[in-house]
């Protein structure tokens, strides 16, 4: 592996927020295109969106760092991805394992009642003697599902942060899968706070986008991949004779536009 350096505690998350914003603001239309597109080609196509979710994602962040490098952009950019499209596609899957297993588990729960209700005619014949037994085991499958999911919810937010910086990094620096994904769980262990703190600012915005009529979450879509742009230059500062040292990417980018 290659000697990548990167800052441990380095994420302002509020920075992030308020960078991302300063970034995505000169050029909005065209940040708001590039996230509805990614949503669409990432999220809902059933059966093809697992394959894309890394290359578009990588793609998207290709766009972000070039433009917090001062390069200029354009809308077509964001299919860069897909020219390393094996290796994104698979820290994709990797990364979407949590969301692959809540499908599982929903898909078991769901079977599971129809199971259990059994299609109730024959269960509303014997209802009154079946009560106490439906109830023992309606109380012990919920304990079940309280438990999994609190294990599941556990697991689902370790795992985005130990994946969190894998595909800008296997974008930006040509890394391999184990690579990306061993460097990328290294930085996230070493950012733990700042991820949290970031996540949960994240999540106030996308509130925020539910509560203007659900749709405004797709207007907070530019500033989320901004600021998680913001968090992986933050940790991973492009580090050269010319380049902004690593503060230049906290509060204080944009502040001269």
């Amino acid at each position: 592996m290659r000697n990548i350096d990167f800052y441990p505690s380095a994420i302002d998350a509020g920075g992030c927020i308020s960078n991302g914003w300063n970034l995505v603001k000169a050029n909005y239309g065209m940040y708001l295109g590039i996230s509805l597109l990614a949503m669409l080609m990432a999220g809902c196509i059933p059966c093809i969106s697992i394959f894309l979710f890394g290359p578009v994602v990588g793609g998207v962040y290709f766009v972000y760092l070039r433009v917090m490098r001062g390069e200029p952009v354009d809308f077509g950019m964001m299919f860069k991805g897909f020219d390393k499209f094996g290796s994104l596609m698979a820290i994709g899957i990797i990364q979407q394992i949590p969301a692959i297993i809540g499908q599982i588990l929903r898909i078991t729960v769901d079977v599971g009642r129809i199971g259990l209700t059994g299609g109730g005619r024959s269960r509303d014949l014997d209802f009154f003697q079946a009560a106490k037994p439906d109830l023992a085991i309606a109380t012990g499958l919920l304990i079940v599902v309280i438990v999994v999911a609190l294990v599941f919810l556990v697991f689902s937010i370790i795992w985005h942060i130990l994946m969190f910086f894998a595909i800008p990094l296997a974008m930006e620096n040509n890394l391999g899968v184990g690579e990306a994904l061993k460097l990328s769980a290294r930085a996230g262990k070493a950012n733990v706070g700042g991820l949290i703190l970031l996540a949960i600012f994240e999540g106030l915005l996308i509130i925020l986008g539910m509560i203007a009529l659900c749709i405004g979450i797709f207007f907070v879509m530019p500033l989320l991949y901004a600021a998680n742009a913001f968090a992986y230059r933050q940790v991973f500062p492009l580090l050269g004779p010319d380049t902004p040292q690593q503060p230049a990417y906290g509060t204080g980018f944009g502040s001269g536009m």
